[in-house]
């Protein structure tokens, strides 16, 4: 129990990595905030979470807009009195080559995946603050570290919240708040499963494990990060990719 009596908001709770997230950090004993823009799947996993015994509520949340997310905390501390932690993990891809990439896709990622993780963060600080210690943990990604074709949006999303990561650590790591990023390789997500098996397996034999990446490894760094086993730990990106970027 890594995480009795802490509660964290995890966002984008409701599907793929942030629902095996959820279900993790509350075995773990935390209660959680299943953030999400779709609602249905915030609630499936609440429901989920309070059959095994488990305390969590659903929030309906767009991160890109800040009175939403002002909402959400809002939420979370008249539900549970504290946020302990914070899992800016909602994103979304609209990938496509350089060329052909519309003014519309590169700000809709950008609002999601970058503006909306500097709301999130600002949103919860003032509470952790106060409360002297925090844990935030960002999803970045390899291709925020070494780049992707047809991903120029999405690469500058996920390297721009390293850079935010980083610059946080070393303002708030005095406060008791320690700020780290997950950078996963190729996960089975939903966002994967479109790509053709060919590739797939074109792609395993790139991973020195010679697999992809399941849900329960990121859940599981992030746990790592959430608990009190990473108190010095500070500004750190933990590359979660079977080796892919040695």
């Amino acid at each position: 129990m890594r995480l009795k009596d802490k509660s964290a908001i995890i966002t984008g709770g409701g599907n793929g990595i942030g629902r095996e997230a959820s279900l993790t950090f509350s075995r773990e004993g935390a209660n959680v905030v299943v953030a999400d823009f779709d609602e249905d799947a915030a609630e499936a996993v609440v429901a989920e979470i309070k059959e095994n015994g488990g305390s969590a509520i659903a929030v309906k949340v767009n991160v890109a807009e800040q009175a939403s997310v002002t909402a959400m905390v809002e939420k979370a501390v008249t539900a549970f009195g504290t946020i302990d932690i914070l899992v800016n993990n909602a994103g979304i891809t609209a990938d496509a080559m350089l060329h052909k990439l519309s003014p519309e896709d590169w700000q809709k990622v950008i609002d999601v995946n970058l503006t909306g993780v500097f709301y999130c963060t600002q949103a919860v600080i003032p509470k952790m603050v106060e409360q002297g210690k925090g844990k935030v943990i960002t999803t970045s990604s390899v291709s925020g570290v070494y780049g992707n074709v047809g991903q120029t949006n999405y690469a500058a999303t996920k390297a721009g919240v390293v850079g935010m990561t980083k610059s946080w650590a070393k303002e708030l790591g005095g406060k008791g708040i320690n700020v780290n990023a997950v950078a996963p390789g190729f996960i089975e997500t939903g966002m994967v499963a479109k790509v053709p098996d060919k590739v797939i397996e074109k792609l395993k034999m790139t991973i020195p494990v010679n697999r992809l990446g399941k849900p329960t490894d990121i859940a599981n760094a992030y746990l790592f990060l959430a608990s009190d086993e990473s108190d010095y730990v500070n500004g750190t990106v933990l590359h979660v990719d079977g080796g892919i970027m040695m």
